[in-house]
């Protein structure tokens, strides 16, 4: 594995990708940040290739021997390992039955997802230097090519396009034609909640509480059933000084998701202010 390393900011490394995020009128460098700090979290750079010969080795005994193995790749919590989801693909997906073994990450700029298909030792491995992309549903896509099947037509993200709507015409001209694409292209945009999730929270980053709130409210009339909604909206009313409706959508999250520990600790802190 000779592209594969510790990344340094000093070091030269050739073909070095960069990363970019999502802002609301388009795409920006992401910010630096100093590989020190994710350390074994994140500051790890390989390339598919080299992630390939890495995948084929834990079929030997080369790396991992046997009984730790078993270890590495039995789900004790839910269907977590260590350091892998395992689980079995459902019957509605493309290799319906196999066992697979993934593990997916971020960090400024970037984002990725591998794949093991332990049956056919078929691996999936996507590294991506632009935001907003679903990469479950591009290796959905890939797995259904691998069995023969039509690979679903990819998506656009919403956020480019309503990012530019709320920089030029505000937040109710955003709404509007979020509607107005769900009625006339209804299968040309990825319509799930984390897209307006992921609006909503560059308007907070904006300080645009008002318009986040707006946005996370749109997200919860399209998903009344979602713990996350209510608490990303909860989110914004707190920053916003709306006590009351904070907790209110805090403990509705909490009805939806009683797992939701973040919603718990937000609204026990905002009770005993």
């Amino acid at each position: 594995m000779k592209d594969t390393g510790y990344d340094q900011y000093a070091a030269i490394l050739p073909k070095r990708a960069s990363g970019y995020q999502q802002e609301l009128a388009g795409v920006v460098n992401a910010p630096y940040l100093d590989m020190a700090l994710p350390y074994a979290a994140g500051s790890l750079y390989s390339t598919v290739e080299d992630l390939y010969k890495w995948d084929q080795a834990l079929y030997t005994d080369k790396l991992v021997p046997n009984d730790l193995k078993q270890k590495l790749f039995t789900p004790n919590l839910e269907n977590y390992g260590y350091g892998w989801d395992i689980r079995t693909i459902p019957a509605d997906e493309p290799g319906a039955g196999q066992t697979m073994i993934s593990h997916g990450g971020g960090i400024n700029g970037f984002n990725t997802i591998e794949q093991r298909l332990v049956g056919d030792h078929d691996l999936i491995v996507i590294f991506n230097n632009t935001p907003g992309t679903n990469l479950g549903e591009i290796a959905k896509g890939i797995r259904a090519t691998l069995y023969g099947q039509e690979p679903a037509t990819p998506k656009r993200s919403l956020v480019h396009d309503l990012g530019e709507t709320l920089v030029n015409r505000g937040v109710d001209a955003a709404v509007a034609q979020y509607r107005e694409l769900k009625r006339t292209n209804p299968n040309g945009y990825n319509f799930d909640e984390r897209a307006l999730n992921q609006l909503g929270y560059l308007l907070l980053e904006k300080g645009r509480n008002a318009d986040a709130i707006a946005i996370f409210k749109l997200n919860v009339e399209e998903y009344p059933k979602s713990g996350n909604v209510y608490d990303s909206l909860a989110e914004a009313y707190a920053k916003d000084g709306q006590k009351q409706q904070a907790i209110s959508n805090y403990r509705k999250s909490i009805e939806l998701d009683p797992k939701n520990q973040n919603a718990a600790d937000k609204l026990k802190e905002l009770e005993q202010k």
